[in-house]
């Protein structure tokens, strides 16, 4: 899944119909000797043992009479403690040789992102609302730390990229001005900071694959703008963006989306602190209203103008949609499955999003009883999730707790029941309790 694979299994460069020069050269920015000597240096270890073993395979059976201890073929136990230790010598020292270079190469990405300082926003974020925050034991937090926002990517290792050296290219189709990009420069230009709430589409209903910060970046609608690019409504040639990352993974997002005037942007800051290399650090691309594998591009370094007719981005290839606007969903955070809480007023709360359309109404329903109105706190904007609360009147016993969601275009969550693939999951989610 893109939320899961491989995070689950090895990253792999994506094979599309057309690479950009980079790309075909074989090794992407951010990447360099750090990375390729480790490889090499585990290959040559394997190659080396492996010549061992098999050499020792193919020798002579020792004569009749004479001992496996003392003759000169077969796997004897001197042979075998030979072989055991030239394999372990060569896996330590292929280890220790990549973390030295792993480490040196890291070392400028990370001085680099220590002496950042982010300029102020130009376009600061609204103040957030008194009552956001529902004063609720057990509910998620209105803004996610840094450090527990849910991390997605397909990395194996976090790609450490120097910020000094790094460079983000505008071509493609409909591009008049291609352009490139310092870090420098998209620092000087006019930022934006906005509270906006990212969600995976492998997130099952219910699930934890979704968080919000505070984001500060460069506008994305006003570079490609610079750069010739008409959205397809207005006559554009494109109706596809291509993102990549520094290690090929292509993500495609849909020009108009964009374009339309939400906050679409080039992330550099977090929660007010430059991005953190496990979220894409020194710039992600990111797109409210979009699940994350079409629009939150992480260490991005190329942007592609094409359409959606001649290139399949990597997840769409492995038959996800590609087109994934966020779906209207609702979670219930507290009680608890399976909690048991006592007899009396119990408060049912949790979060309810529906990226870029907001949420208007949040409904409970115990058992199967009525569909009855939940509080809703503050709503900070409609990119960001809205919390709520219910206060139950519990009896004893076994009790199924269901709650659905409104947006605000007036569809209220659906409870069909879908897998996250391929577009991601719909249905609502319940939680059974037992009232003592």
């Amino acid at each position: 899944r893109p939320c899961r694979r491989g995070p689950d299994g090895p990253r792999r460069r994506d094979r599309g119909r057309r690479r950009p020069p980079a790309a075909r050269r074989g090794t992407a920015r951010g990447t360099g000797i750090g990375d390729v000597l480790p490889s090499v240096a585990g290959a040559l270890a394997g190659a080396v043992v492996l010549y061992l073993l098999a050499a020792k395979a193919v020798q002579v059976p020792a004569p009749a009479g004479v001992g496996v201890e003392d003759g000169e073929g077969g796997w004897n136990r001197r042979g075998f403690l030979v072989a055991a230790g030239v394999t372990a010598v060569a896996a330590t020292s292929a280890g220790a040789l990549g973390r030295y270079f792993g480490g040196r190469q890291g070392q400028g990405a990370v001085a680099s992102r220590e002496s950042l300082v982010l300029p102020e926003p130009a376009s600061p974020a609204p103040a957030v609302p008194a009552g956001v925050q529902l004063k609720v034991p057990g509910i998620t937090a209105f803004t996610t730390p840094n450090a527990d926002f849910y991390r997605v990517d397909t990395a194996l290792t976090v790609p450490k990229v120097d910020a000094g050296t790094w460079r983000l290219r505008i071509h493609g189709k409909g591009v008049t001005r291609p352009r490139t990009y310092t870090l420098d420069q998209l620092l000087a230009r006019p930022l934006i900071e906005r509270d906006i709430t990212l969600t995976c589409v492998s997130n099952e209903v219910g699930g934890p694959y979704i968080g919000n910060a505070r984001w500060l970046g460069v506008p994305l609608a006003d570079l490609l703008k610079e750069a010739g690019v008409i959205p397809p409504s207005r006559g554009g040639k494109a109706d596809q963006l291509v993102a990549r990352s520094v290690d090929g993974m292509t993500l495609g997002s849909p020009v108009e989306d964009v374009m339309d005037g939400r906050d679409a942007m080039l992330a550099i800051g977090m929660n007010g602190e430059p991005l953190p290399f496990d979220h894409g650090f020194p710039v992600r691309m990111l797109v409210p209203g979009l699940y994350g594998y079409v629009s939150a591009c992480k260490w991005i370094e190329d942007i592609e103008l094409t359409t959606f007719d001649a290139y399949d981005p990597y997840w769409v290839k492995r038959k996800w949609a590609r087109r994934a606007p966020i779906k209207t969903q609702s979670r219930i955070d507290t009680p608890k499955p399976f909690a048991r809480p006592t007899a009396g007023t119990v408060t049912v709360a949790g979060v309810a999003w529906a990226q870029h359309r907001g949420i208007t109404r949040v409904q409970i329903r115990v058992d199967d009883g009525p569909w009855q109105d939940a509080d809703l706190a503050a709503q900070a904007g409609v990119d960001t999730w809205r919390q709520w609360s219910y206060r139950w009147n519990a009896t004893p016993g076994g009790h199924n707790i269901t709650v659905r969601a409104t947006d605000g275009t007036g569809q209220t969550q659906t409870e069909q029941r879908t897998r996250t693939i391929p577009d991601g999951a719909s249905g609502r989610h319940s939680v059974f309790v037992t009232v003592t």
